[in-house]
């Protein structure tokens, strides 16, 4: 080949990764797939599209290299290619939320101001669990948090807050997390849980953001 045609070749290579990225719903499967393997029909309905349609969406992200499947029986099951697709995902998010004001706009809509954690206050933040002076609430499905978590977090799926709303302290301040800053349920935990009287507050940064700033995660052993 002639340097030229090398050249072409190699940087058409890393757009392949670029046009992976492209699409707003490849995207989210990607943040989702960031919290744990999942089937098709879970993908499917974590994205609010048709199995069809994610199916076609994975089928782009694995001809990218960024996502692996594997069987279970007659399901299968997919997963990232590895950590640092879900680094990539959030460098991507962060890239996005510095230089977009439309998106700082949007954000600014969608939720009320979260707590955004420097690796300084995360760490403090974990001190501060460990110590038994803050309660951190993980609300994504029990799934989710058997794969990973921040450490000391207690896992209180938000369907299954109400319900279990009594068994959180009213003396200690709560911090809720979710999957990270598009993702809502920690918003409506909090305001759940103000609503019962509890001091509580959320926390924008996920398992990912939370692995991707270099602090430790805990999972439950199977």
């Amino acid at each position: 080949m002639k340097p030229r045609e090398i050249k072409d070749h190699l940087y058409a290579q890393v757009a392949r990764m670029g046009a992976a990225l492209s699409s707003p719903k490849r995207l989210e499967l990607l943040e989702l797939l960031a919290q744990g393997e999942k089937s098709v029909e879970a993908l499917a309905q974590g994205a609010d599209i048709d199995v069809k349609l994610a199916s076609a969406h994975l089928r782009v992200l694995r001809d990218a290299q960024l996502v692996e499947a594997r069987r279970d029986g007659k399901n299968r099951i997919h997963r990232l290619s590895g950590p640092d697709v879900s680094d990539l995902w959030v460098s991507l998010r962060e890239l996005a939320e510095s230089h977009l004001a439309e998106l700082q706009l949007a954000m600014a809509r969608l939720v009320a101001e979260p707590e955004r954690l420097t690796p300084e206050t995360a760490q403090s933040l974990l001190d501060k669990v460990r110590s038994g002076d803050v309660v951190l609430l993980d609300v994504r499905p029990a799934a989710e948090f058997r794969v990973a978590h921040i450490p000391g977090a207690r896992s209180v799926p938000l369907e299954e807050l109400q319900a279990r709303i009594r068994e959180l302290p009213r003396d200690k301040d709560i911090v809720a997390y979710c999957r990270g800053p598009f993702c809502l349920m920690s918003e409506s935990a909090v305001a759940l849980l103000k609503n019962h009287g509890f001091r509580a507050r959320k926390s924008a940064e996920g398992v990912p953001e939370w692995r991707a700033a270099g602090m430790p995660v805990d999972c439950v052993a199977a």
